[in-house]
């Protein structure tokens, strides 16, 4: 009597999953691979001579290397990372506020058009005196507050 053994391949639906699987895991590795090179090039504690070990190591024995990075370095990646994005948005904050700082201090002559058309439409001035209050918009000698 002879066994019959089954492979995944003789079912095309599990054929399918453990290609998609296989496929998923070496996005994963990539993906843990970028993230060990950009983590040991962003750490500052690090000496140059140790990043270029640990690149070199993680280079020529890619699996080996990122293994024994991860345990030996891993712990603080998140931090690491967590702070990069702190100073970063940081920087980010102190720019906006520099720039609504310089831009508050002047109106555009925008903002001013569509405060003349907001009173007009309110009523409170009229058609002649609109046209005149935007031309001394549009001059650019119209009053600044």
């Amino acid at each position: 009597m002879t066994r019959m053994t089954y492979l995944a391949y003789d079912y095309p639906l599990l054929s399918a999953l453990l290609t998609m699987l296989v496929f998923f895991l070496w996005i994963m590795w990539f993906i843990l691979l970028f993230r060990v090179i950009v983590d040991i090039v962003r750490d500052d504690s690090l000496s140059g001579w140790a990043k270029t070990g640990w690149l070199v190591f993680t280079i020529v024995l890619p699996f080996l290397g990122v293994f024994v990075y991860v345990v030996a370095r891993g712990r603080n990646m998140g931090s690491r990372e967590l702070a990069q994005a702190r100073a970063q948005q940081e920087a980010l904050d102190s720019y906006i506020r520099e720039t609504a700082k310089g831009a508050g201090e002047r109106t555009s002559s925008v903002d001013e058009l569509a405060r003349l058309s907001e009173i007009k439409a309110r009523g409170d001035i009229s058609d002649d005196e609109f046209r005149r209050a935007k031309e001394l918009v549009l001059s650019g000698h119209g009053p600044r507050p």
